[in-house]
């Protein structure tokens, strides 16, 4: 390779050919161009007999300037110019590619692949066998054989490569290595994900003796985060991340999600300089809380950036103690009813005596004043507590018997003296007292109380110095009514009051409701029952922390297995059942994120932020092109095979010279401009699929390929029969002939103008259907920050997007044509968003559809119909379903209302029959 500067030449001993160029001018002048023929009939011998005219006798000078152009031209693009090269690979073994594909990989998933991609082309522009390696341990824990490929085998390995759920295991693959045939010397890159572990430092050494080693890392700014599982608190999640360190100051948003993809939460979390964790707070209604199914931070992609949520979270068993039959005869007069009415709608509540309740996990148990605790139960529930748990007991006529008989005072969170308090009555000056404001620091903290709530009758707290500070609720003289302290890890609470109206009217308000709900969602949870036996995989999640159906090679979690060793048999996600999971992440395995650390000396350390290698062939060989047309014109024009008509003279000759070049010279966006005539034609003498063009030549391209792959595949399984796929420009192209855009999102994309603006707007309400795409592989969530979601947001600022929600389960799309619960692309796992009922859709279409799973990969085909990109995760399974979700989607614009009639057939045949 030869270097000038930013410019390089994969071929430079073409460039010799330039020392021909001399050659070709003795050539050019010593061979002098065809003769110009001349008509000569008979009769014009009287009056002109000579020609006006002489015929040159040697090629015109600019004429040779051009054709010398044109061959250096040639020259040039043959000897394969390189803007931006990378450095020449030395010595003259096969090059080992080592890319870490563990879970730290997923943020910079598409730099590492980007980088190998511009490796693998030096590797073949060198003629060099490439050995390709990666650090995550498979099925087997090792990476198989060490096999070399050439580079085109190398790049297909490459592109259908995918980040691991699990951590990589570079000792592992340091000690399989030392057991391989290595080659005596070969130039190594390490696509290292930036993040320490055992046997880095001793893994490049291996590399380094073999010859030159790279290593190429994010920056530290750019390492992944870790999102662990949150703490239950008073009234939210404490949720804490953690970042690498040695960071300036920063900013994350970390997401509360349901099960099915709707933002709950979303929350900014700063870290100061230095500081490598920090927590939020996410509060939530009780409602809400218990539908989080996930944390996540935004834009990082990784399995180490979600935390999920299982039972421990949401699910609150709360017992009821109760020695006798629930149903007694007088409910009203009961604790118990109270109790249960005011839980039941938010908790799971079961009943029973206390050894019953405590055969099964729950979170909290609820103590009515409805007996005295035999030894054996007091122990038992005083056990529970220091384990966790949450007991939470109501005064009443016995606790205050014992208290005033000196019985021993157990499980209350403060001493209690004798001799309760009577408020109001027929023999007393004082009246029922109200409660106090609620303590900022305490659990029903904001709670709003009704002035008619009154106590009539308490028992009362033995001073002490921490009174004040286990106090949750007083009366407005300051006498507690409702204590707590901690307990072990659990926690005793005491109301100084019934459960029932014989003390206060408490129990009958919407007050007593919110209390418990605090007092409940306080409490730490529990799991399902894991039992003895091995719970099976439910969901899974992949390299980019994405939920998946489990791979074949995932086996149960057997019991008593606390703290697992991620890999390909037990990467991080949910275990057990569909009613209960067991949610097992990768964060607290993994601990904190540590940047590589210092490497031996001679190692070339990189980062992927490089300027992009472009090759200049394409450009030269069409410059070329141009000239060599260029050159035909203007040399059938000096032979006199194209007169310039009637204008007869030289000038004539000229301006029609100059005329072809500059329609030689003219903008390919200007030759690509169709006429209005010949585009209404093409788009309306048949059915014709849309794309819109970003601009992006790969991005228009796969559109292209995409759409002709799904024509044929309608051709083949429907009624409709497509013609060619048609490119739209937005700003000038009129919409009004197509039902259905597939629009994918492109980060280079220009803001649309007011005119486009309108033009969509119009296509929207007149029944068309856009398809973003942001290809981004991510899960498309409004409210979040990806850059494909970024991107749309910006670019469709002005158009009148309707409502948006997740595709249900019952949609029209689901069914058009094909029976799906799924509609993957190139890639699977994110959300669908389609318009919400009740909008402006007058056919019951959705007039926009938001996706990132780059559908149009999926479905694109070159021109021997081979596939052009591999699929992901699922092959070539998921690319049938990636056609079938396609046809759908075309069924679903062309049809209208009359395939979402279908849907109501059930309904309107009940009709019928009644």
């Amino acid at each position: 390779m030869l270097s000038l500067g930013p410019l390089a030449f994969a071929a430079p001993w073409i460039l010799l050919a330039l020392a021909a160029l001399p050659v070709l001018i003795w050539l050019l002048r010593v061979v002098p161009p065809a003769p110009k023929r001349l008509s000569f009939p008979a009769i014009r011998l009287l009056y002109d007999l000579k020609p006006r005219d002489e015929t040159s006798a040697t090629t015109p000078w600019w004429l040779l300037l051009l054709r010398l152009l044109l061959a250096a031209l040639v020259i040039l693009a043959l000897a394969q110019p390189l803007l931006n090269p990378r450095a020449q690979l030395v010595g003259g073994g096969p090059m080992l590619l080592l890319i870490d594909d563990g879970w730290a990989a997923g943020r910079n998933w598409q730099a590492r692949q980007q980088a190998a991609d511009e490796l693998l082309d030096q590797a073949e522009r060198s003629g060099r066998e490439v050995i390709l390696l990666t650090t995550a341990p498979n099925r087997e824990g090792v990476p198989g054989t060490l096999n070399r490929l050439r580079p085109g085998e190398a790049r297909s390995q490459v592109q259908a490569l995918l980040p691991k759920p699990w951590p990589g295991d570079r000792q592992a693959l340091l000690t399989w290595l030392e057991s391989q045939p290595l080659p005596n010397s070969a130039e190594s890159f390490w696509l290292s994900d930036g993040v320490d572990s055992p046997g880095a430092t001793a893994l490049a050494s291996r590399l380094q003796r073999l010859g030159a080693l790279t290593v190429m890392e994010p920056e530290a700014g750019n390492l992944p985060r870790l999102a662990f599982p949150p703490e239950s608190g008073v009234d939210g999640l404490t949720a804490t991340v953690a970042r690498a360190p040695g960071i300036g100051p920063s900013s994350l948003w970390l997401r509360a999600l349901a099960a099915d993809g709707r933002i709950l939460a979303r929350e900014q979390i700063e870290f100061p300089t230095g500081e490598t964790s920090a927590s939020k707070r996410i509060v939530l209604p009780t409602e809400l809380r218990n539908e989080i199914a996930r944390l996540d931070i935004e834009n990082d992609g990784t399995a180490g950036s979600v935390a999920l949520i299982d039972e421990r979270w949401r699910r609150r068993p709360v017992g009821l103690v109760s020695e006798t039959s629930f149903q007694a005869s007088q409910p009203l007069l009961s604790e118990l009813h109270y109790l249960d009415q005011a839980l039941s709608p938010f908790s799971e509540v079961r009943r029973g005596r206390i050894e019953t309740l405590l055969e099964r996990e729950l979170a909290v148990i609820l103590l009515p004043d409805s007996g005295t605790l035999a030894g054996p139960e007091r122990e038992a529930l005083q056990r529970w507590v220091r384990e966790g748990g949450l007991l939470l007991r109501f005064a009443g006529p016995i606790l205050a018997s014992t208290v005033e008989e000196g019985g021993e005072q157990a499980l209350v969170p403060v001493r209690l003296r004798q001799g309760g308090r009577l408020l109001g009555g027929a023999l007393s000056w004082t009246q029922p007292a109200q409660l106090a404001p609620f303590p900022s620091s305490g659990p029903f903290r904001g709670l709003t109380i009704p002035p008619d709530v009154t106590v009539q009758r308490q028992v009362l707290a033995q001073p002490s110095l921490d009174l004040n500070d286990r106090t949750w609720a007083a009366l407005q003289d300051g006498t507690p009514l409702v204590t707590a302290a901690q307990e072990g890890d659990g926690w005793l609470v005491l109301v100084h009051t019934t459960a029932n109206p014989d003390w206060t009217n408490l129990p009958i308000s919407g007050l007593f409701v919110q209390m418990l709900q605090r007092v409940v969602a306080m409490s730490q949870g529990v799991q399902g029952a894991r039992g003895d036996q091995p719970l099976p995989p439910v969901e899974t999640l992949d390299g980019f922390g994405r939920l998946v159906t489990p791979p074949a090679a995932v086996q149960a979690l057997l019991p008593g297995n606390e703290e697992p060793r991620f890999g390909p048999t037990l990467p991080p996600g949910f275990y057990g059942s569909d009613q209960a999971r067991i949610a097992l992440n990768l964060a607290p395995a993994i601990g904190s994120v540590t940047p590589l650390g210092e490497l031996p000396g001679g190692i070339a350390r990189l980062g992927y932020e490089r300027g992009e290698e472009v090759d200049l062939r394409p450009f030269l060989f069409t410059a070329a092109l141009i000239l060599l047309l260029l050159d035909m014109l203007i040399s059938l024009l000096l032979r006199g095979l194209l007169p310039p008509g009637r204008m007869g003279s030289r000038a004539g000759g000229t301006a029609a010279i100059l005329a072809v070049v500059a329609l030689a010279m003219a903008s390919p966006a200007h030759a690509q401009t169709q006429s209005d005539d010949s585009f209404a034609l093409a788009a309306s003498l048949t059915t014709v699929l849309a794309y819109v063009r970003t601009g992006d030549r790969d991005i228009d391209e796969t559109s292209r390929d995409g759409l002709i792959g799904l024509s044929r595949a309608l051709q083949r399984r429907t009624a409709v029969e497509p013609g060619e796929p048609m490119g739209i420009n937005v700003e000038t192209d009129d919409l009004a002939f197509f039902s259905l855009l597939y629009w994918p999102v492109a980060p280079s994309q220009s803001a649309l103008s007011q005119t486009a603006i309108s033009r969509l707007n119009s296509f929207l309400r007149t029944g068309g259907t856009i398809v973003f795409d942001t290809r981004d592989q991510g899960e498309v969530s409004f409210g979040g920050t990806s850059p494909g979601l970024q991107r749309l947001q910006q670019m469709t600022r002005g158009l009148d997007i309707p409502q948006l929600e997740p595709i249900p389960d019952e949609h029209v799309l689901t069914k058009t044509f094909y029976l799906m619960d799924s509609f993957p692309g190139r890639f699977t796992g994110g959300t669908i968003w389609v318009e919400r009922p009740g909008g402006r859709s007058t056919d019951e279409v959705s007039s926009v559809i938001v996706g990132s799973h780059d559908w149009a990969a999926a479905w694109a085909v070159d021109g021997n119909s081979r596939h052009r990109f591999p699929v992901m995760p699922g092959g070539e399974v998921q690319r049938e379903w990636a056609y079938r979700f396609g046809v759908n989607l075309v069924m679903y614009a062309l049809t209208g209302n009359y395939k979402a009639d279908q849907v109501h057939i059930p309904s309107i045949l009940e009709r019928l029959g009644q």
